[in-house]
């Protein structure tokens, strides 16, 4: 971290001592405003802190780590379009994608970004109504029913869950499938269920070289061609990429190209032409409110001051837990099944972001970054490895999200899911000492000896730190918000351990390795000063 928050750290880390075997039961017991102290609410949202291991007065401490890193200065940096991914020489102006046209402009290199996007959008309108009203047909003059998307990592992970959040606002006349793996499997089996005369492809690569996107996107074209005939690729296949000589050589109409700019990363391309499968998917309309929602965050972001600002909220949480708590890892717990592939991608968002040891002056960092991101939806996940985070003796820190309101409201079920979710938080933190579990067992009218046995077992540490985050409603504006809030914790996070949260070298490292490996494993190359482990492994497969 950098030198001018040496202070701050330096009374985080005697806080932390002090904290040292307090529980948090013991907390609620000593406050009982505790709840009302430790939470937030922003527009009908609620952010319960009050299960962390924290004071006020630590909370303090952590607002003076914001500032003393300058938070504040570097948002300012971004918003103002200077080369904040310093390594690549570019912005990052994700931020420009979901403002609102007429709202004034956004400026990189001088030059107002909005006009292309608000071009763009427009581009992604008119083609979504085009399908949606059966207007684009395919090469035999039948309308569109299935999408199919193939991309990899941010073409991929950005738009794919949050057309599995949306599901209920989904079309209902048109499938949208995500392809990504490098693994045959992933197409073969995509393309077993759809016929070729119905089904449009979308290539997602800025660069259209990414090689398992290319591989993915040749074979789904020989598939096509079998069938169709090379004629019919045109009707069939469109791309989001900004080279336009790769896209018309693999036979695509250029004016079917959606363009995205080099300020944008690829984990924070969603709300780009990256997203145009969510938009076919669920309308321009609901994909228009997922941009509002994402721009009321950035606004919130951007004036709000740290005590009462979420992003930062979680951010300071997470730097609490990790550097200062010793937690290496945190449960991302969503109890919604719409938000399933959530951990997936904020693992993308979250460990490629900040994933890095070396600070913005190439030194090594003296301290750890981003935990290890991990989780599943409620309640599926509590017959997996809650087991662990009850009695497993790590310190592993929980974020639970759950909505008011169900997307899909059956009858007698999101009460239930409610129950749950408010329960494990509950018992988290309180956990059942050996006392308690001693008593309620004898009351049962267990015997003593049994009793004596089975209470070690059912005997519960507790002191787990959790946050609650609970929504009205899983909707396209909040579903928005809630990804921007991540990608502005990422960003607060990054400021604080003054790293580079945009570039993504190591991703670069093994693909460098794949090529020179590829010319091997197809007999093309001499294995020459390779390791024994590998040349073992290669051998071991043309055998």
């Amino acid at each position: 971290m950098k030198p001018a928050t040496k202070a701050a750290r330096e009374a985080l880390t005697r806080a932390a001592a002090a904290a040292h075997g307090v529980h948090l039961r013991d907390m609620f017991a000593a406050d009982r405003q505790r709840f009302a102290r430790l939470s937030i609410s922003w527009n009908d949202w609620l952010l319960d802190y009050s299960k962390q291991r924290v004071t006020a007065d630590t909370m303090g401490l952590l607002q003076d780590l914001w500032a003393a890193a300058d938070v504040p200065g570097w948002i300012a940096l971004m918003r103002q379009g200077a080369a904040i991914n310093h390594s690549e020489g570019r912005a990052a102006l994700h931020i420009a994608l979901r403002h609102p046209a007429g709202k004034g402009p956004i400026l990189h290199g001088g030059r107002d970004v909005m006009p292309g996007v608000q071009g763009e959008l427009e581009k992604m309108r008119r083609f979504a109504a085009a399908i949606h009203g059966r207007h684009w047909r395919g090469a035999t003059g039948e309308p569109i029913s299935d999408i199919v998307n193939i991309g990899i990592g941010g073409s991929d992970l950005g738009p794919r869950m949050a057309t599995r959040a949306l599901a209920a606002f989904r079309h209902p006349e048109l499938r949208v499938h995500y392809v990504a793996n490098l693994d045959g499997a992933d197409l073969s089996t995509v393309l077993a269920g759809l016929q070729p005369r119905t089904t449009l492809f979308i290539i997602a690569s800025k660069t259209f070289t990414t090689q398992e996107t290319m591989q993915n996107a040749a074979s789904a074209r020989h598939w096509l061609v079998q069938a169709l005939g090379e004629a019919a690729v045109a009707r069939h296949f469109v791309a989001v990429s900004t080279n336009l000589a790769e896209v018309a050589r693999f036979g695509i109409d250029p004016e079917n190209a959606f363009a995205f700019w080099d300020w944008v990363g690829g984990r924070y391309s969603l709300w780009s032409a990256i997203g145009l499968p969510l938009v076919l998917a669920v309308g321009f309309d609901n994909f228009s409110r997922l941009l509002a929602g994402a721009h009321a965050m950035d606004e919130h972001f951007f004036s709000a001051p740290a005590a009462e600002n979420l992003p930062a909220l979680l951010a300071l949480l997470e730097i609490w837990n990790s550097n200062f708590l010793g937690a290496g890892n945190r449960a991302l717990l969503p109890y919604s099944q719409s938000l399933s592939l959530l951990p997936r991608y904020l693992q993308q968002l979250e460990m490629e972001s900040n994933g890095k040891q070396i600070d913005r002056q190439g030194l090594p960092l003296d301290c750890s970054t981003a935990p290890v991101l991990w989780g599943e939806a409620g309640t599926n996940g509590q017959h997996a490895f809650y087991q662990l985070i009850h009695q497993g003796g790590r310190l592993v820190p929980c974020e639970f999200i759950v909505c008011r309101q169900p997307d899909f409201p059956l009858p007698g079920h999101h009460e239930k899911l409610l129950a749950n979710c408010f329960a494990q938080s509950e018992a988290l933190m309180r956990g059942r000492t050996l006392a308690e579990t001693t008593a309620e067992l004898a009351t049962s009218g267990m015997a003593p000896d049994q009793v004596a046995l089975l209470a070690p077992y059912r005997t519960f540490p507790g002191n787990q730190p959790s946050t609650t985050l609970l929504l009205p409603r899983l909707d396209p504006f909040n579903l928005g918000a809630l990804l921007a809030l991540y990608e502005h914790k990422v960003f607060v996070e990054s400021v604080i351990w003054d790293i580079n949260p945009f570039d993504q070298w190591g991703v670069e490292y093994g693909k460098q390795l794949a090529s020179r490996l590829l010319p091997i494993i197809e007999g093309k190359a001499a294995a020459a000063a390779l390791d024994s482990s590998t040349a073992g492994l290669i051998d071991a497969c043309k055998s």
